[in-house]
């Protein structure tokens, strides 16, 4: 069936995988991706988890794991074991010909959907009631719909991610006074405010109230409009869980992701893209110690690759993506059998007015990154 993203899904038989033991999963997953050999590129996120993590051909953020599909034009199906706005960004980047599959279409973004089309459409001619369109360029997180990334690229905007942020926001003022950052304001905040951006020139938007619960001098006067969006497992990090870490462990490095809250990226000592975590760790001395503030799966692997280090997971409570974690070794499974009996599930379409213009946005990101 079709939905109106042009997704389509058949789930016949999940079922009797989930009664496979792990150890037949990862046999039969094993054997499978033999047998499609150079037919098939399987892409795996910095937060999925390592019963299909392991599979991956290529990991990294989603940004990175969408250009390395569109470098690989000989690979026929792309099984992107992410989210969906990471199936469509590689739907768009790469050849009409490679075919994007999501194992399972119920992993999702909370942030991206806390910003959908019509919220957004409202918002900017609210915002353009008051001040011209000619004077603010809107920018949306890659973690978004491709249809916001269709109406920035269609209004002069283009996309974002954490580690681009500001050469992307530092692009956008140059050009015009203003701009919309969506969906997620921690990022836009913290970034904005790295560049001497007062918080007073910031305002806040939250698309369930007119005007984004502003007043009309407001909006003439800011600078920044925030998106009242966020991600579910970066908000858990709270101010308390550092200052807990400083006092239980003296010496101790704090690393976060810029999705934090900008209370707790103010108490950190380093702030970066889960590639700039990664890298970051790696390469510290031996024997250093770690707290680090983004999703469990990435901290545990973090550990595990780096005993010589003292590596910790910054809250007491667990904060993993919990739509990310829906794609498991059933699911992928399941998707490649179907491939090899040639049907194809699960394939991730782009509408052909969204892929123009969300392909403009990305690639003015990618001229400027």
């Amino acid at each position: 069936m079709n939905n109106a993203l042009g997704l389509k899904t058949l789930e016949s038989g999940i079922e009797e995988y989930y009664r496979l033991s792990p150890e037949i999963l990862e046999e039969r997953i094993s054997e499978v991706k033999a047998r499609l050999a150079d037919r098939l590129l399987i892409l795996g996120h910095n937060y999925q988890r390592d019963e299909v993590y392991k599979f991956a051909d290529y990991t990294g953020d989603s940004l990175r794991l969408s250009q390395y599909a569109a470098q690989r034009k000989d690979r026929e199906y792309i099984v992107f074991c992410g989210v969906k706005f990471m199936a469509e960004t590689a739907d768009i980047l790469t050849r009409p010909e490679q075919k994007v599959i999501l194992p399972d279409l119920a992993a999702g973004c909370s942030m991206a959907d806390m910003a959908d089309i019509d919220s957004v459409e409202t918002a900017w001619q609210e915002i353009t009631a008051h001040i011209p369109e000619t004077t603010i360029t809107p920018i949306t997180y890659i973690n978004s719909a491709a249809d916001l990334k269709a109406f920035c690229g269609e209004r002069g905007g283009l996309v974002c991610t954490s580690t681009n942020a500001e050469k992307i926001i530092r692009w956008a003022f140059e050009r015009r006074e203003k701009i919309l950052f969506f969906p997620d304001q921690h990022l836009g905040r913290n970034t904005c405010k790295r560049m001497g951006i007062p918080l007073d020139e910031m305002i806040l938007w939250d698309p369930a109230r007119p005007n984004g619960g502003n007043s009309p001098e407001a909006i003439r006067r800011a600078r920044v409009f925030l998106w009242q969006g966020f991600c579910s497992v970066h908000q858990m990090f709270q101010p308390q869980h550092v200052d807990f870490f400083r006092k239980q462990y003296p010496g101790i490095k704090i690393i976060v992701h810029p999705e934090c809250s900008m209370d707790v990226v103010d108490r950190s000592d380093l702030v970066g893209s889960t590639e700039h975590i990664i890298r970051t760790v790696t390469a510290a001395p031996a024997g250093s110690r770690w707290a680090v503030g983004t999703e469990l799966n990435l901290v545990n692997r973090l550990k595990r690759d780096n005993p010589d280090k003292e590596v910790h997971f910054l809250s007491p409570m667990v904060c993993m993506c919990s739509t990310m974690f829906r794609i498991d070794a059933p699911h992928l499974l399941w998707s490649l059998d179907r491939l090899e009996a040639g049907s194809i599930v699960n394939q991730i379409i782009v509408p052909d007015a969204d892929h123009r213009w969300a392909k403009v946005a990305l690639e003015r990101m990618l001229q400027l990154a």
